[in-house]
Formats: structure tokens, sequence, C-alpha cells
């Protein structure tokens, strides 16, 4: 449900053809997912995949099954779970429906492959792949192979952003996006910038562009119906650290009517996750749309103007979303969704998420480009 601060009730968008023929059956089948890896954002989504009423937690492998072992007791996986001291043997495994892969960015590539190329479905974390040739080559894998992508943006499953997305599209309330700006930071611990995978650069050498960027990028992209920008442009004040890896950067995205999006992404700056959209007729602002600050709702606020003869009037709106689940949980709920229809239904792969991650990574791409060269404009295609 979607309250406003008048009271009224905000219909949801539409759901995607796929989704409508699924949740019209009467029951749930639970998909079995795999995870490669002990990771700290892995823990997270364990919990989703066991929260979510149509998943179930089959395997986890690590190179050390002493690991696995510690990590499954950690996170209080099933007795069921079965644990294994490889990756390979989460990809062999036959109950497995779903390899989950939260593996260093550096790692996708080899490891998405293979699990499709052995009918798993892929959900995989971001940045999907140093970029977009690489993704390329997993897209294509999947496709191949019949196997359901998603990646693990949890923020685009939460029912606010399909609220948001409706309030865009309003050419009364909102009218025709002018300028979006997207923040993403916080301040790491000296421990961070020496030790974690993201300021490595051949594990995660994308960095914070590749992390919180990757945020930043695609709420700029949701904005604008995911048309992409014809050129980007960073700000020449990228700060690395001594590999090479970017700990911060700000860039702008330009379209040729005018349109301009702009964003920061920082390691190294304090805590700041907002959204402010500005359209012909209104604006909307947002100050958690990572992760939101109440676990069973989520706010946004709209302004819109009205000129009369007489006056000109301002109104003001807080928009309350309420959601039963977290947001990690509905996406793998909804990924269960479409796994299911694959194999029950025989339906096609949904292409929508690939396209999402496709356009988002081109992005990316784009703007370590134009880092790369001094601030240089950039153009933005989307065959690459």
């Amino acid at each position: 449900m979607i309250r406003s601060g008048r009271g009224l009730i905000v219909n949801e968008l539409h759901e995607t053809s796929h989704l409508k023929s699924i949740n019209s059956m009467a029951e749930y089948v639970k998909i079995k997912y795999g995870i490669l890896g002990c990771s700290n954002i892995g823990r997270k989504v364990s919990k989703a995949i066991m929260g979510s009423p149509n998943s179930s937690l089959a395997a986890i492998g690590s190179r050390s099954i002493d690991k696995a072992k510690e990590y499954a007791q950690s996170n209080e996986f099933p007795t069921s779970t079965r644990i294994y001291g490889s990756y390979d043997e989460v990809l062999d495994d036959p109950e497995v429906d779903v390899v989950y892969i939260p593996l260093p960015t550096g790692l996708h590539l080899h490891w998405a492959v293979k699990a499709a190329e052995k009918k798993k479905h892929v959900l995989i974390e971001k940045p999907t792949a140093f970029n977009v040739n690489d993704l390329d080559i997993i897209l294509d894998a999947c496709y191949t192979n019949g196997v359901q992508f998603m990646d693990g943006t949890m923020w685009l499953h939460h029912p606010r952003t399909k609220s948001m997305q409706q309030f865009f599209s309003d050419p009364k309330l909102f009218g025709k996006l002018k300028h979006i700006e997207s923040t993403l930071s916080w301040k790491v611990d000296e421990n961070f910038l020496t030790t974690d995978i993201r300021v490595k650069p051949d594990l995660d050498g994308l960095g914070a562009l590749g992390d919180a960027g990757w945020y930043c990028i695609g709420a700029i992209l949701l904005a604008n119906n995911y048309d992409l920008p014809n050129y980007v442009t960073a700000k020449n004040n990228a700060v690395k650290n001594e590999a090479g890896v970017i700990l911060s950067c700000e860039a702008s995205l330009h379209w040729d009517d005018g349109r301009l999006g702009t964003f920061t992404c920082s390691f190294i700056s304090d805590w700041s996750m907002g959204i402010t959209a500005t359209g012909t007729n209104g604006t909307l602002r947002v100050t958690d749309f990572i992760i939101p600050f109440k676990a069973n709702e989520a706010s946004y606020s709209t302004t819109t103007q009205s000129l009369t003869d007489l006056e000109s009037k301002e109104e003001s709106v807080n928009h309350v979303v309420e959601n039963d689940v977290p947001q990690e949980v509905l996406l793998v709920k909804e990924l269960s969704t479409l796994v299911d229809g694959i194999k029950r239904l025989g339906l096609p792969v949904e292409k929508k998420w690939a396209t999402v991650s496709r356009k988002t990574q081109v992005v990316v791409d784009a703007v370590l480009a134009s880092i790369d060269r001094g601030g240089e404009k950039v153009q933005v295609h989307l065959q690459c």
C-alpha cells in the first residue's frame, strides 16, 4: 500500500506479463539457491533467500570447507543446506536452480558463464563486470542456455521505487525531467582502504564508481526511463589510491534535449544516499533510496507548483510506501517467480533485468573512460 500525505492511495505500476502469468498460480514452488563464497553481502541475501516464500537455501560453497561450515552455522542456515569445499560442487549440485555470485567483480565472468553453462540461473552482485564486453559474454551465456539473469540491486525491487516511477511519468504532477542529482557516499575506515576487495585493482578495480556509482547511475537512468544519455563528462577531481582504484568521483550525464544528470559517489565522504529530481512541473526528493531507514515502510517527498492568473501555489506531499518484507526478500521472490515460470510454464527468459544491468554498465564504462581521459566528453553507445 502507498499512502500520501493527503491520504490518497496511489496504484502501483503494472506487473510484467511474466509475473502476471506466474502469480496467477495458487501455490509457490520453492526455487533452490546455491551460494558461491562467504561474503558479507551474502549474509544479507542468504537471509532473504530463507525469508522468501518461494525460495530455499540448498547449498553453500567456499574454497575452504571449514570456512563454509562456519559461515553456514553463524548465519543459521537450515540443516538441509549442503556445504561444499569448492564452487564447482555447487554448480554440479543437481538440486540447485539458481547460483548466487557475490564474489569479487574480477571473478564474475568466469563463474557466471560457468553457472549458465551448467543450466543454473544467475543472481550476481553489482557491479556485474569490469566492463560491458565481459557482461555481454555473461548475458550471451545466459541467453544461450535459457537461464534467467538478475543483478543484486535491491532498491529497484522496493514498491517505493515503482511509486517514484509513477510520479516521474505523470505529465501533470512532474512534467518532463530536466535535472536529477544522485549521491551515495560513506566514510570508510583505514582498514577498508587497505584490505577491502573494493580497493583492490584485480578484484574490484572499479572501486567507488562500480560500488556506489552503480546505484547513482541507476537512479539517474530510472528517472529517465532508461533512455541512455548522449554523452558523459567526469569532473577532473577523482580521488584514487596508490593502486589506481577510484575512491571518490563525480560526473554528469547529458542528453541532447537538455536533460542533465549529476552524481557523486565516494568512500571518503560522510554518509549520504539521496535523489533530487526536478521536472517542468514538480520535484521529487528521497534521502534513503539505497537502504530505507525503516524496515516496513519507505518515503519520498514531492512538490508540485501551479501558476494561475492570481497566484502561484506549491503543493508538498510526503508519500509513505508500506512493504511487508524487506527489499532484498522482494528481489529474491521476484527472481524465483521468474525461474519458476521458466521451469514449469516454459516461459521465455525475462530480459528486463539484463537490459537494466547492461545500460548501467555502459554508463559506468563511459564515466570511467572520461575519468581516465581527464574529464573529456565521452559518447555513450548501447552497442559496444
